[in-house]
């Protein structure tokens, strides 16, 4: 998620550029930036390489970046002297993520296990990504998430779902699916069965339920979390065969298609589970596609 752009040339100015450094009374130097906006993928929403969302918008004051799908907002105050200036990179784990993760309770007897078995969801083991995050005075019932790098499984940020207080359905709130803000999404993936369970074969899909909803029929199982991390899905090594449980729309299918052929290409087995219906996964069905 790089811009790329030139810096001028001291003390030089141009039609729509940047202008030069000047220096201070206390000789240090001194430059202004021209204000300036440039597209790139979203940290929270990102869609894949071409994703276009974010607006990032730089000028004298710093860096604000402002994704017009998802409301993401970023800002970084320049320091002087100012350099040139790129998108701050997302971050990958921190403390406030272990904090979260730090105080989540396994699924079973949960409010967790009532909303996915109330969806139609296998339960995944207990030592998978997938955990519940007891209310508070500001955030209801969740599922808790965390995500790890599909290559070298370190955890780089966490996803949440809110539920309503009985736990048989969502919230009902707009944001209702949350990632951590400001962490890494893209290439990440939900390990709701553990790399211990996985040897041969493995099945993904997108979101969490349609997951857990294939896990009727296709165990291992992870989440990719959204179409953009699953058309990306990096060949792992080991795995001999793999089963993408694709979304019934236009977005989904072609995400299945390109991680399929890149995973073809590279002399894997794979096979698409697409559910009947356009328009459904496997967790509006309530069974396996």
């Amino acid at each position: 998620m790089n811009a790329h752009e030139t810096a001028p040339r001291a003390g030089t100015r141009g039609r729509g550029g940047t202008h030069g450094g000047t220096l201070r009374p206390d000789g240090r130097g001194t430059q202004s930036v021209a204000r300036r906006t440039v597209r790139a993928p979203c940290p929270r929403c990102d869609r894949g390489p071409r994703d276009r969302a974010m607006a990032v918008t730089t000028d004298d004051r710093g860096t604000v970046s402002y994704c017009h799908r998802c409301g993401y907002t970023a800002h970084e105050p320049h320091r002087v002297p100012v350099s040139i200036v790129t998108p701050s990179e997302p971050l990958e784990w921190s403390a406030r993520a272990q904090a979260i993760w730090g105080r989540t309770l396994p699924l079973r007897g949960s409010l967790g296990e009532v909303y996915l078995t109330h969806r139609g969801c296998a339960l995944p083991p207990a030592d998978g990504d997938l955990r519940y995050l007891p209310p508070t005075d500001r955030h209801p019932p969740t599922l808790c998430a965390r995500i790890t790098d599909a290559l070298t499984a370190r955890p780089i940020s966490l996803h949440f779902t809110r539920l309503a207080p009985d736990g048989r359905g969502k919230a009902g709130s707009d944001r209702d699916k949350l990632l951590l803000t400001g962490h890494r999404k893209r290439g990440g993936v939900i390990r709701l069965w553990a790399d211990e369970c996985v040897t041969h074969g493995l099945a993904v899909a997108e979101g969490i339920e349609t997951a857990l909803a294939a896990a009727h029929a296709y165990t291992p199982v992870w989440a990719a979390i959204d179409a953009g991390n699953l058309a990306a899905l990096p060949v792992l090594g080991g795995i001999e065969t793999l089963v993408v449980v694709a979304d019934h729309d236009d977005a989904g299918i072609r995400a299945a298609r390109e991680c399929a052929r890149r995973w073809s290409t590279a002399g894997r087995e794979v096979r698409i589970a697409l559910p009947s219906t356009p328009g459904t996964d496997a967790a509006d069905l309530g069974v396996a596609a």
